[in-house]
């Protein structure tokens, strides 16, 4: 009989159960700065599949959640102009951290602390599944995409370029 991995509840694994979500757990051997590539290779899967949150801020600095394939990086001026803004920058980290509640390298789009708008790249929702932070660093959880537009209301947007 193959042992059950149980993970730590996480705020992100806490608003997904209250929401009756599916998903699998993955936890991983984390590695500092090493991001989607270290994540999706020590769970075999393609990193196009591994989703990353970044924190942003528009030129108000009011943050958004962006969500983006790990081998995918952010167009900010795409995003700004399809979202209404002048600018969007990445939050620092120390910023991000405030308003995710989440240690960089562990942010979750679920569960925050700051109740924040959502945009994810459009590809992303034509996944079969997902794999996306559980709400600490070495640990990702499997969920199929449409629960990043029931659940966080994420609007699509085309803001990806080739990493």
């Amino acid at each position: 009989m193959a042992k059950k991995e149980h993970v730590s509840v996480t705020q992100a694994t806490q608003f997904l159960r209250k929401h009756k979500a599916v998903f699998s757990e993955h936890p991983y051997a984390y590695e500092e700065h090493g991001g989607t590539s270290v994540s999706a290779r020590e769970l075999g899967v393609d990193e196009h599949c591994v989703v990353k949150t970044l924190v942003m801020q528009d030129e108000a600095a009011k943050p958004l959640i962006v969500l983006m394939h790990g081998d995918r990086k952010v167009s900010t001026k795409n995003l700004a102009r399809q979202i209404g803004c002048k600018a969007v920058e990445p939050c620092k980290p120390e910023i991000a951290q405030k308003h995710s509640g989440y240690l960089v390298g562990g942010t979750s789009p679920f569960g925050t602390k700051k109740q924040m708008p959502v945009y994810v790249e459009e590809s992303i929702l034509a996944l079969d599944k997902m794999y996306i932070n559980g709400g600490q660093r070495g640990y990702l959880v499997g969920i199929a995409p449409d629960l990043l537009t029931s659940l966080l209301q994420a609007q699509p947007v085309q803001c990806a370029l080739d990493d």
